[in-house]
């Protein structure tokens, strides 16, 4: 299983990213996806996940700015970050659970005030 994490960027606070997890070897339309971030020096944090029929869940901090979703035709999750604050600055994490947790490479987001 390999997850393919990109889409991070430096950012003015208030602007918008996109980032893209990339799944093989394992079939997104059955398995818990999510994204997790971990900023210096903090422990890593959950940020949002969908499920397999497509249920979504995020951390309260994050609602009504980002959006998880998925393309099953693509086998790839996305997160959708919209005005950004400096506090989102962390390295984003994709994450799969399919019988077993599996992690993806981080991506860096840095959001500048």
């Amino acid at each position: 299983v390999q997850l393919q994490a990109s889409g991070g960027g430096l950012v003015h606070a208030g602007g918008s990213l996109r980032l893209s997890c990339a799944a093989s070897g394992l079939d997104v339309s059955i398995a818990i996806m999510g994204w997790y971030r971990q900023a210096p020096d903090e422990p890593r944090e959950f940020v949002a996940q969908i499920n397999a029929r497509g249920g979504t869940d995020y951390l309260d901090s994050v609602k009504g700015r980002f959006t998880i979703s998925k393309d099953n035709g693509k086998n790839t999750v996305y997160l959708q970050m919209n005005n950004l604050k400096p506090g989102d600055t962390a390295v984003y994490y994709c994450k799969a659970d399919l019988y077993a947790p599996w992690w993806g490479q981080g991506t860096q987001v840095t959001v500048s005030s």
